[in-house]
């Protein structure tokens, strides 16, 4: 298959959905002329020479900041970034933004039940020292 040269960028970045890096990866394997023209763009790159849409890709100016996903996260952002964000994650299918989102709720996940257990240890301790006050 024949593959334009920001698609090519875009596997070296690994910004890819994941079937078409298993494409780009598949077809990789049986064309040699493929395989060369990555080195090129590979080379390219190595030596500068960028367009706006690769500085644009490799700085990921389009991803939403981790603060901007965390609020998103609680519901606490804007209709209009909130918009962008689900576009962003739902639509592009940016997997970097799509794991950081993913280790916000699991630290989201850890905090809460880090704070149960904290609540339910002061409780009890709290309740021991009480019934110890009556006697």
């Amino acid at each position: 298959m024949n593959y334009p040269d920001q698609q090519l960028q875009a596997y070296l970045d690994e910004s890819l959905p994941p079937e078409v890096m298993a494409s780009i990866e598949q077809d990789l394997r049986g064309e040699e002329g493929l395989r060369e023209r990555l080195v090129q763009v590979a080379g390219m790159r190595e030596a500068g020479v960028h367009g706006i849409g690769e500085i644009w890709r490799r700085n990921r100016l389009s991803c939403p900041s981790r603060e901007q996903l965390g609020s998103f996260l609680l519901g606490a952002i804007d209709p209009e970034t909130e918009d962008y964000i689900r576009f962003h994650l739902e639509t592009i299918g940016c997997r970097l933004c799509k794991a950081n989102l993913e280790d916000l709720q699991a630290q989201r996940t850890v905090k809460q039940e880090s704070t149960q257990t904290r609540r339910r240890k002061y409780f009890q301790t709290s309740v021991g020292h009480l019934s110890q006050q009556r006697d």
